[in-house]
């Protein structure tokens, strides 16, 4: 392990397959050599990760580039989980200090100095599968000259013995999501022309939606590869359905940089935005009333309200394991999402007002050479829950 030494390539050793019928024989040197970048805020699982990195068959990453999201400080712990977890890999590994400006920028600090014609993202959470870079060459061998990404397949191991609960229905969607950076593969000509991940995007949340449309945009093809990543559920707390409300604020901006039609093009479910502006107004209605001394209407509207945050708790709980600590969080925050993900859209409306349209035309975010960076501390990151936006 280095902070600034780099591995040697190797030869492609699945020997001559090539999906794409190019009839390269054994012994040629495989023209998809790649580099890994994991972004990293020091967590246990990193380890995991590396470990089945290291493990799994085929041909090995030019280099794995660490990028520590923390401040220098934090940067040793980082440096002593890789010595542990690496294993024949740690002479390819380099770790490299983000500053806590989170994932979008680390992701882009980790590609800056990348010399491979690919860039395989993974996340530090994820434990890819034991075929997964033979799959992986496979399907970069597969892509044409005019496909600028190749998605892996995530799997999201639930519970056997009981009904999943709605934080781990929320990560299994990640199966589902289209280009989620958790394993995705760029051509590193892609990102150089559309200048890499835009650093506004604070969280691990539409920062991957962006980038996709972005490079579909600039006229190359994302495609769907057959290699498999498994993605645990984290453990979290009763109030992260509450925390995730921040992504609003991101749609917020997705909706600036790419029109009000982004989540068709995105392949991103819409949410229930809509149905929280209508609950809330109506609890809002319901005070003003209320304080005007008119009953009747207010407690009509207190019912709207009601019935509406009643359906909202009801279609979390349903499919779930209906414990009463699950109860008891669904019904919590199901009446608290509504005002909170409104307020959080309407700061993101505001703090990105001015932010241009996405222009094919540029050759960075919004149109501009290079990529756009955030004007604040980053906010930590997660994963939605279903229904929670």
């Amino acid at each position: 392990m280095s902070r600034k030494g780099k591995g040697k390539g190797r030869r492609n050793t699945a020997g001559h397959r090539n999906a794409a019928g190019n009839g390269r024989g054994p012994g040629i040197p495989w023209a998809g050599d790649y580099t890994v970048v994991i972004p990293t805020l020091g967590r246990p699982c990193l380890a995991d990760c590396l470990a089945a990195l290291d493990a799994c068959r085929g041909p090995r990453p030019r280099e794995v580039v660490v990028v520590a999201d923390v401040p220098p400080a934090g940067i040793p712990q980082v440096e002593a989980a890789v010595r542990g977890s690496a294993g024949g890999l740690a002479d390819r590994v380099r770790v490299v200090c983000g500053g806590g400006r989170g994932p979008a920028a680390a992701r882009n600090t980790g590609a800056r100095d990348a010399r491979t014609p690919w860039i395989a993202f993974l996340d530090d959470d994820v434990r890819v599968t034991a075929a997964w870079a033979e799959d992986l060459a496979a399907d970069l061998a597969a892509a044409g000259p005019g496909t600028g990404g190749v998605q892996g397949r995530l799997h999201v191991p639930l519970p056997a013995d009981r009904r999943p609960t709605d934080w781990e229905r929320g990560t299994a969607g990640l199966e589902h999501a289209a280009w989620a950076t958790a394993d995705m593969a760029y051509r590193t000509a892609a990102l150089r022309q559309t200048g890499g991940f835009d650093e506004r995007f604070p969280r691990a949340f539409r920062e991957d939606a962006d980038l996709a449309l972005r490079v579909l945009d600039a006229g190359w093809r994302l495609e769907r590869g057959t290699r498999r990543t498994v993605h645990p559920v984290r453990p979290t707390g009763r109030w992260t359905s509450l925390r995730v409300q921040r992504g609003n604020a991101d749609d917020a901006l997705m909706t600036r940089l790419h029109g009000r039609d982004w989540w068709t093009r995105a392949r991103a479910p819409r949410g229930r935005l809509p149905g929280h502006a209508a609950v809330g107004l109506a609890a809002a209605c319901a005070l003003l009333l209320a304080a005007a001394g008119r009953p009747r209407p207010a407690a009509a509207l207190a019912g709207l309200w009601a019935a509406g945050t009643a359906e909202f708790a009801w279609r979390r709980i349903a499919p779930g394991p209906r414990t009463k600590d699950e109860v008891a969080t669904m019904l919590l925050t199901s009446a608290a999402i509504p005002p909170a993900a409104l307020a959080h859209w309407a700061a993101g409306y505001v703090r990105h007002r001015r932010a241009g349209a996405w222009s094919a035309g540029g050759t960075g975010a919004t149109g501009r050479r290079g990529p756009r960076t955030a004007a604040g501390p980053p906010a930590r990151a997660e994963a939605a829950p279903e229904g929670a936006s």
